[in-house]
């Protein structure tokens, strides 16, 4: 848990709940917070499985899968490869566009060319390209005056994909079972704050949406988790225009290590259908391996 990425602060506290809900099921736990030391920490505890509960950067993008390959080590969630490319977006949707998944335009440009100019038509929306956590996302609408000024710590090069307007949907994959479908209500757009922040997003579930909509999810999002190759847990999260029906359902992203805080979207779906807290960590210990 913990770790150096943007998303330290989710990690941890995925990590504290992770940890008291495999105590809970009768583990063993030791917390580590992932540092440059972790290959050493590891092999002086010596554990039987390792529970990832890391986010973004190191902890999701093959660093750590790699590491834990090397020791040998069983580990959760997915391993090297899908890793690697589950948080590469323009990568992952190259993918989705494969699989016959509906995604939007996107182009991998340079921070200075988005500052300078506008890339492609507004409404667009830019991002890191391997982050997660809506972390350093930006949203220029029609009426932009000109191209987002950008911040000094963004990448060098991001992602500029057009904007897909309407409702937010996920849906979350356990091994090979998509679990149901959570419509997600924010006063703004679901950022960081509505993410983490107790209150600042109400979650629906099961979404009250159209049979074949909230079916498409489900199907989406188990080809997603397949396509990709990933293991474990998942989430796919999309957007749905109603005004275009089954069309305006588009994939935005694969999360391989989806939250696992009190406001998290996996753990109250796996609820949903009547999975506990401590029976999901202890089924993601027991599906845990390497070469994964």
């Amino acid at each position: 848990m913990g770790g150096p990425s943007a998303e330290r602060a989710v990690s941890l506290s995925s990590g504290r709940e992770c940890a008291a809900a495999l105590r809970d099921s009768g583990c063993e736990v030791i917390e580590v917070d992932a540092g440059r030391d972790v290959a050493a920490r590891l092999i002086e505890i010596a554990p039987d499985v390792v529970f990832n509960a890391l986010h973004g950067r190191w902890g999701e993008d093959g660093a750590v899968q790699g590491i834990l390959e090397w020791l040998r080590i069983p580990y959760t969630h997915s391993g090297i490869l899908a890793s690697a490319l589950t948080l590469d977006k323009q990568r992952t949707k190259d993918v989705f566009r494969k699989a016959g998944l509906p995604v939007v335009e996107s182009v991998i440009a340079a921070s200075a060319d988005v500052r300078a100019a506008h890339v492609m038509a507004p409404p667009y929306v830019v991002k890191p390209n391997n982050e997660g956590s809506s972390v350093g996302i930006y949203i220029v609408h029609d009426a932009a005056n000109g191209p987002p000024q950008l911040a000094d710590d963004m990448p060098e090069h991001v992602m500029v994909e057009a904007f897909a307007p309407g409702r937010e949907l996920t849906t979350t994959v356990v091994g090979d079972r998509a679990l149901t479908v959570t419509d997600i209500l924010t006063d703004g757009w679901y950022d960081y704050d509505a993410k983490y922040k107790p209150g600042g997003s109400r979650h629906v579930l099961p979404a009250d949406i159209p049979t074949n909509i909230f079916d498409a999810c489900m199907d989406y999002a188990l080809r997603a988790h397949n396509a990709l190759g990933c293991r474990g847990v998942t989430r796919t999260d999309f957007r749905w225009d109603e005004a275009r029906g089954l069309a305006g359902l588009i994939l935005l992203e694969t999360n391989t290590q989806p939250g696992m805080t009190p406001t998290s979207l996996t753990p109250e779906q796996a609820a949903h259908v009547g999975i506990s807290f401590p029976q999901l960590c202890r089924w993601m210990v027991e599906d845990a391996s390497c070469d994964r």
